[in-house]
């Protein structure tokens, strides 16, 4: 992990403690990344609850509840797929918070709706489920360590509102 990403993970970690808030999170492509810079943090076991590394559609369902029908409409890299996500992962883990993550990391897999970069972001705050895409430039490394920082500094920028 890069010093940013264990910055964002503990300044994520004082907000979530002030406020007497868990998180959870949902990984598709950056593969439990997420989970780990936040456990990488003394102390995170009192705001961390449970971490889901849901790779396949069928672990998408059958561990957060995401719909067989969002799936097959819109498919895993989509707003509709990590807004089911965040919130089954709240709802597993009982939760205030949570983070959902499913991308094209490459270098295959990409199409021309969906190019290599394209990363969905769910976040799930205090009920509230917000969605957002961004397209990341680099080699498989380098967009899923982009991903994971802008997951926590977005986090934290939403908990901070």
């Amino acid at each position: 992990m890069t010093e940013d990403i264990t910055q964002l993970a503990q300044l994520l970690g004082n907000q979530l403690s002030a406020k007497g808030w868990q998180i959870s999170c949902a990984e598709s492509c950056t593969g439990g990344g997420v989970g780990y810079a936040i456990t990488s943090i003394s102390g995170s076991s009192a705001w961390f609850k449970k971490g889901f590394i849901t790779y396949s559609n069928e672990a998408k369902h059958e561990l957060l509840g995401v719909s067989e029908g969002t799936l097959t409409q819109f498919g895993a890299v989509s707003a509709q797929t990590v807004e089911e996500m965040a919130a089954g992962a709240a709802k597993q883990a009982n939760a205030e918070v949570a983070i959902a993550i499913s991308g094209i990391a490459g270098p295959d897999g990409g199409t021309p709706d969906k190019p290599v970069g394209t990363v969905w972001f769910g976040f799930f705050i205090n009920g509230q489920n917000i969605s957002q895409k961004l397209l990341i430039n680099g080699d498989r490394q380098a967009v899923r360590i982009k991903a994971i920082e802008f997951a926590l500094s977005n986090t934290l920028k939403l908990l901070l509102k």
